[in-house]
Formats: structure tokens, sequence, C-alpha cells
């Protein structure tokens, strides 16, 4: 079966081309299958969510942090401007209030991030 004008081609480039596309065959049985796995599928799912909870805990604690200091800000300008408001109005127990609303919510985020 050598080229000898009949169109039948070399043996070796047809033993290679077979061989290729059996390697080809292989790769995309393998991605069929990895497709079709659902504990993939899941475990490829629950990482998307993770990350997804991540980011809005991320989110939310930079949200808390920065009500926070805006209050600690507004605490400090009116102790600036009048030193004897804070005993007697209610703004120290809204920034106390703050202050343990972030701890709270920097303790949960601290601690999903272990599980």
């Amino acid at each position: 079966m050598t080229g000898n004008g009949n169109g039948t081609g070399d043996v070796a480039a047809l033993r290679e081309e077979i061989r290729r596309t059996r390697v080809e065959l292989g790769e995309t049985m393998e991605l069929l299958a990895a497709r079709a796995d659902p504990k993939a599928l899941v475990r490829h799912s629950a990482e998307q969510a993770k990350a997804r909870m991540r980011e809005q805990a991320a989110l939310t604690v930079a949200r808390v942090r920065e009500r926070a200091a805006e209050q600690v800000r507004q605490v400090r300008a009116q102790a600036a401007h009048e030193p004897g408001a804070l005993a007697r109005g209610p703004l120290p127990w809204a920034a106390v209030a703050a202050g343990a609303v972030v701890t709270a919510v920097v303790l949960l985020v601290v601690r999903g991030r272990r599980r």
C-alpha cells in the first residue's frame, strides 16, 4: 500500500491520522464525562456560591465600617463644637451600637471563612 497513484496513500500517514483521531476522541470523551459528572457540577456550584458569599460579606463589612467611621466623625465633630453635648445626647449610644454591629459582622465573617 505505498503511494502508487491509486489514491490509497501512505500507510504510515494513515496510521498517524488514526492515532491523532483516537487522541482527539479520547479528549472529547473526557470533557463530556466531566460535564456530565453530578458531583463535579455540585462542587463547582458550591465553589461559586462560596465566592459570591465572601464577596457579599466583604462588601457588607466595608459598608458597616464606613457607616461606623462616619458616626465616629460626627461624634468627634460634635465634641469639638460642644464639649458638654456628648454627655446629654443619645449620640454616644449610637456610636457604641454602631461599634457593636461592626464587631458582630466582622466576627460572623471571620467565623464563616473558617468553615
